[in-house]
């Protein structure tokens, strides 16, 4: 697929997913004529990367564990350093932080919305 129509499917602007190539986080392959195409696969991919950037990932981190969200799992432990470790292990408490915020807003609002309902039900009878 060429570029336009993967910038459909997710949601995600030409200039991001250029960007995302000069990262190395996709691979586009070129035609004849010098257009980028596509595999397929790069659509999952593309909003793996960017739920990954929602989450604060740097895209230096998102290229190396990439690989690793891959099936079947190939995990490379080559370059991770103590480092590496340590930014992982913090992105991921934070993440945790922000799963546990989300879902606590959630719960507040599905509450809002069946009191409101619950509100609008004994008006209407």
């Amino acid at each position: 697929m060429r570029i336009g129509e993967l910038s459909e499917l997710t949601g995600t602007p030409r200039r991001l997913l250029r960007y995302y190539e000069e990262q190395g986080l996709i691979v586009a392959e070129r035609a004849a004529n010098g257009y980028r195409e596509y595999d397929e696969r790069f659509v999952d991919r593309v909003l793996q990367i960017r739920g990954l950037l929602d989450a604060g990932l740097p895209t230096r981190i998102i290229k190396q564990i990439l690989p690793c969200l891959d099936k079947p799992r190939i995990i490379h432990f080559t370059d991770a350093t103590p480092e590496m470790i340590a930014t992982l292990e913090h992105e991921r408490d934070r993440m945790t932080e922000r799963v546990q915020f989300l879902t606590r807003n959630r719960d507040a609002i599905a509450e809002y919305l069946d009191a409101v309902r619950d509100n609008r039900s004994s008006k209407a009878g």
